[in-house]
Formats: C-alpha cells, sequence, structure tokens
C-alpha cells in the first residue's frame, strides 16, 4: 500500500490508534486517582478482585462476631455486679444472724435482727431477677441465659460463660437460714460462709469469662484491620505513580494530538504536486 495515498491515510490510522491507546490509559489513571483503587471492578484484575471480595466478605463477618462479644461482655458484666452485690449481701445476713445467735439479746432486738435478715434475703432475689441484659441473666433462677459469644466468622466457635443460680432457691445460697426466728447455731453460720464463698467463686468464674470476651474481642478487632490492611495492599492505587503517570500521558495525549493533526495534513499536501507552474 502506498504512502502517498488519499483514499487510505496510513499515518492517521496509525496515530488515531496510538491516541486510543493513550486516551485508555489516561482513562485508567484518572479512574484510579478518582476512586484510590487499582482493582475497582472484575473486569481490572479478575482473580484478585475475587480474593479482595472473598476477605472483604471475611471482614464483614466479624462484624458480627464484634457484635456478638460485646453483648456477651455486657451480660457477663451485670452478672459481675450482681454477684458483687449478692456477695455484700450475704456478709450482712451473715453479720445478722451471729448477732441473733447471741443468747443474751432480747426478743425485740432479735425480731428486728430478723426483720432485717429476710429484707435481705429477698433483696438476693431482686437482683438475680434484675440483673439481665437483652433479656439474658447469668444469675437468675433457673439454668437459662449462658453466654454463647460468636468467636469466628464461620460460627463453628464460641466464647462460653455458664450460668450460675445466685437466687435463695439456687443450689449456691438455698442452704442458708430462710429466717432467724429460730436458734441460730454455728452449723446456720457456716452455711452462710459456704453460700458466700460459693457466691464469691461465682463472681470469680464471670470475672474470667468477661476478661475472655474482652482479650478475644481485641484479638478479633487486630484480625479485622489485618485483613483490611491485606486487602488494601491488594486493591489500592499507589496515588503517587498514578499522579505522575497521569501527567506522562497528558504529554502523551497532546503529541498523538499533533501528531494526527500532522497526518491528516498529508493527502492535502499530494495536492502541491498537481499545481501547475
Amino acid at each position: 500500500m502506498s504512502l502517498n495515498s488519499v483514499n487510505t491515510n496510513v499515518g492517521a490510522m496509525i496515530a488515531l490508534q496510538s491516541l486510543t491507546a493513550v486516551n485508555a490509559q489516561l482513562y485508567t489513571a484518572q479512574r484510579r486517582i478518582s476512586t484510590g483503587l487499582k482493582v475497582a471492578s472484575v473486569k481490572d484484575n479478575g482473580a484478585i478482585w475475587a480474593i479482595a471480595q472473598n476477605q472483604r466478605a471475611e471482614s464483614r463477618s466479624l462484624d458480627a462476631v464484634k457484635t456478638s462479644l460485646q453483648r456477651g461482655q455486657s451480660i457477663a458484666d451485670i452478672a459481675i455486679a450482681g454477684a458483687e452485690s449478692i456477695s455484700d449481701l450475704l456478709m450482712q445476713m451473715k453479720e445478722k444472724a451471729l448477732a441473733a445467735s447471741d443468747p443474751t439479746i432480747t426478743a425485740t432486738d432479735k425480731a428486728a435482727f430478723n426483720e432485717d435478715y429476710i429484707a435481705l434475703r429477698k433483696q438476693i432475689d431482686r437482683v438475680t431477677s434484675n440483673a439481665t441484659f437483652g433479656g439474658v441473666s447469668l444469675i437468675s433462677s433457673g439454668s437459662a441465659g449462658n453466654i454463647r459469644a460468636l468467636a469466628n466468622a464461620s460460627a463453628s466457635a464460641t466464647v462460653d460463660v455458664d450460668h450460675i443460680d445466685l437466687s435463695t432457691t439456687g443450689g449456691t445460697i438455698a442452704g442458708t437460714l430462710t429466717d432467724l426466728s429460730g436458734t441460730v447455731s454455728a452449723t446456720d453460720l457456716a452455711a452462710i460462709d459456704t453460700a458466700l464463698r460459693a457466691v464469691n467463686t461465682a463472681a470469680a468464674k464471670f470475672g474470667t469469662g468477661s476478661k475472655a470476651l474482652d482479650t478475644h474481642f481485641t484479638f478479633v478487632g487486630k484480625l479485622q484491620d489485618v485483613i483490611d490492611a491485606g486487602v488494601g495492599r491488594l486493591v489500592d492505587a499507589d496515588l503517587g505513580r498514578e499522579s505522575a503517570r497521569l501527567q506522562a500521558l497528558q504529554v502523551m495525549q497532546q503529541l498523538a494530538i499533533q501528531a494526527l493533526s500532522i497526518a491528516n495534513q498529508a493527502p492535502s499536501l499530494l495536492l502541491q504536486l498537481f499545481r501547475s507552474r
């Protein structure tokens, strides 16, 4: 094919191809700068996009794990507050029972101690029935209300804190005297001591469980940050590099436009060969 052709302008075709290629690269650089992503869609890099989407799904799932752990933390913390209150109440009950065991006190004094003791024991049940979060209690009467917080995104593991009945009808405190109307013996006082130790042990277990929830929540947060950083390394654009590339492509675009303009003028130059002298 002759280069001196009016029908087919080879130079213009080459210049146009170059301009089209530069414009495509310029569009890519502009899109990366505007979105901050080098892989914004599956067309950019199918394999990387698929990997990034899977990791994004993992990170999103960890949001649900953190929510479950936070709910467990709230339930455990309320149980701790309730157990601490019950421990204080049992100490006061022991004080009243010990005072009532004194054979030298009057019937009136013993009745006063008895009234206080009964009020303290009733307060224990008020604490256990109200120490709830979201309808769940670890210390209420019965055996319901265990914590089974999600530990991972696949729901294959949980962080567990078990229920302990701290009501006056539960095994922990049921052995204490219901009132002080009768003779208060050393065995009765020992029963209160046993209940107090059991409540303190329960509070310690709740504290250990709450600490485990706190620790795992921190770990999940760090894990989520690492996953997000990994996704960023895969798909984020190097804006400094893209900015420099944008400047170069803009120059190349101007040169390609100039080359196309020159190529388009070539056929008109052929007319000079046919001009009469």
